[in-house]
């Protein structure tokens, strides 16, 4: 969640998260330096949801012992996806917290959060979905793997299918644990440079944890307006043969995970040049997947395992 407010007349934006069970994909492969880009897109795509340019991140890393390796490795991909976002590291705390922090296997076990905050540089104001219109169009970014949420589910998924050892099971020419590890892409400075370029964006949604009904529906509760995604992103191979392997409904599976999509931005039809050009400089597969519209819900035509029309209800404007 991001929460906004005033100091001294400058306008920011902060938000805290972390990257939940996804650390165990790391501690299961042995592969820590890309976990920080799904810990950076966490936090800096929240604050573009909301409209705010990321500024400043700060870490904690709660570990049961501390390995220098592991430590430097996770440091590495902090240091490499900070640049990606454009955000200053300016703090962090390792804490050693003994057997109060435990995870798969025998080496370092931990866990990961961090707070960024942002700003609306003047003449910017936030993101809030309020002035959105029937007939604006949906943009959804393609997301290439599960992004850091929906672990649970999947994890029981694969260790049902394949018992405790399910990261070394071989899988569309890798592994299930590489594939569950994919790295998050990170969207925020493609929302900064629209908003910087006054292009008029209306609405954003980060997808993330309850998917396309929660995050998108959260965004239209500001309006009595509903959304039809007639085309949304395809669903990445490995997501839908998770899907598939654990007969997840495609109901289900869109809300559990984001099924494709990583965000998604609102505005009307004619900023749409001006968004497809953006997408492709920041090299993001962009399509549009759909319309605002006067029905209060939010339809979506799945590609998951069984296409079909679903129909989520949006919570109205109170």
């Amino acid at each position: 969640m991001c929460i906004r407010d005033r100091i001294d007349g400058a306008r920011i934006a902060t938000t805290t998260d972390g990257i939940g069970t996804k650390v165990e994909l790391a501690e299961r492969t042995g592969i820590y330096d890309t976990l920080a880009f799904d810990l950076v897109a966490m936090v800096t795509d929240d604050l573009a949801a909301a409209g705010a340019t990321s500024l400043a991140l700060t870490n904690v890393l709660d570990v049961d012992r501390i390995d220098p390796a592991t430590v430097d490795a996770l440091m590495r991909g902090l240091h490499d996806a900070a640049k990606v976002a454009r955000i200053s590291v300016t703090g962090g705390e390792i804490a050693e917290l003994g057997p109060r922090v435990g995870g798969f296997g025998t080496g370092m076990h931990f866990n990961w959060c961090a707070t960024a905050i942002g700003h609306y540089p003047p003449g910017r104001m936030p993101l809030t979905g309020a002035d959105m219109h029937a007939g604006d169009v949906v943009v959804a970014l393609a997301s290439p793997g599960f992004r850091s949420n929906g672990f649970s589910l999947l994890r029981r998924i694969l260790e049902g299918a394949f018992g405790p050892n399910w990261h070394e099971e071989k899988a569309l020419g890798s592994t299930w644990g590489e594939l569950a590890l994919t790295k998050s892409v990170i969207y925020a400075p493609l929302v900064s440079d629209l908003l910087d370029a006054d292009v008029r964006l209306s609405g954003a949604a980060h997808i993330t944890g309850g998917g396309i009904p929660n995050k998108l529906g959260r965004v239209l509760k500001r309006t009595k307006l509903g959304v039809n995604l007639t085309d949304p992103c395809d669903v990445p191979e490995a997501v839908l043969a998770a899907q598939k392997l654990g007969n997840v409904s495609d109901a289900d599976a869109y809300r559990a995970w984001n099924m494709g999509q990583g965000f998604m931005l609102v505005a009307s039809e004619s900023e749409l040049p001006a968004i497809e050009s953006a997408c492709a400089k920041h090299g993001h597969t962009a399509r549009v997947a759909g319309r605002l519209d006067e029905i209060p819900s939010i339809r979506v035509r799945s590609r998951g395992r069984d296409p079909q029309t679903l129909t989520y209800p949006k919570e109205e404007p109170k």
